[in-house]
């Protein structure tokens, strides 16, 4: 089953499943942030700001040393609370041979706690980096960082049973738009996916294609080998 249809079947099992006032809220907040005039993230040709996230075992990663071995395809989700998120995840393990097959290196980066990043890991067999991003400091750089407007985090409390503020161990109710960029060697952006609509997201193979388009200079390792 394509992305694409299994986006659908879990948006099909949220609309059966949760309760009418939560999905309200829900469907509204998509629709502030998709009228609010904000643009959210940064745009294909910026420069990729720079930073350090601890893993799942809490050994630093550093994008630029990343970047220094070859391109980066940078994804931030929500969480593993999220069935959106969980479904292009195990999307990009699927892929994740032939994107290092080109070189490139696939990192998540999501507010949650490490030790549920460690339990995500270990349940969806992911190989790949997945890092925290505590209060979201490298979501805000690359204007991704919203904070859950109060009856939306009523309805997440109260209807939904999740603190997603205790769940990310912070103070605040953060949380990404989901996004999924593509990075060169030289620090550009050099494509953008970003969708305030979480039940949407770009399919991982759509990434591949782009990266063989637009880093022609990545030779696949199995042809130096």
């Amino acid at each position: 089953m394509q992305v694409k249809e299994q986006l659908e079947q879990a948006k099909a099992g949220f609309m059966a499943k949760v309760p009418d006032a939560a999905q309200s809220n829900i469907f509204l907040h998509i629709k502030e942030q998709q009228q609010s005039g904000i643009e959210f993230g940064l745009k294909q040709g910026m420069h990729a700001p720079p930073f350090t996230l601890s893993n799942a075992m809490g050994q630093p990663v550093t994008l630029y040393d990343e970047l220094a071995k070859g391109p980066v395809v940078l994804t931030f989700y929500r969480g593993s609370w999220c069935p959106f998120c969980n479904i292009q995840l195990r999307a990009f393990q699927q892929t994740l041979p032939d994107i290092q097959k080109l070189g490139a290196t696939l990192i998540a980066v999501t507010p949650q706690h490490p030790d549920h990043s460690l339990s995500q890991q270990e349940k969806e067999q992911l190989s790949f980096q997945v890092l925290s991003d505590p209060n979201g400091l490298v979501a805000d750089s690359y204007k991704l960082l919203f904070e859950l407007p109060g009856y939306l985090q009523s309805t997440f409390t109260d209807i939904l049973k999740r603190d997603l503020a205790a769940f990310n161990n912070s103070d605040r109710w953060l949380l990404p738009v989901p996004a999924t960029l593509i990075i060169d060697q030289g620090g550009k952006i050099r494509s953008a996916h970003v969708n305030p609509d979480f039940m949407q997201r770009v399919d991982p193979l759509e990434i591949l294609t782009e990266l063989r388009e637009l880093l022609p200079s990545s030779t696949e390792q199995s042809s130096v080998e």
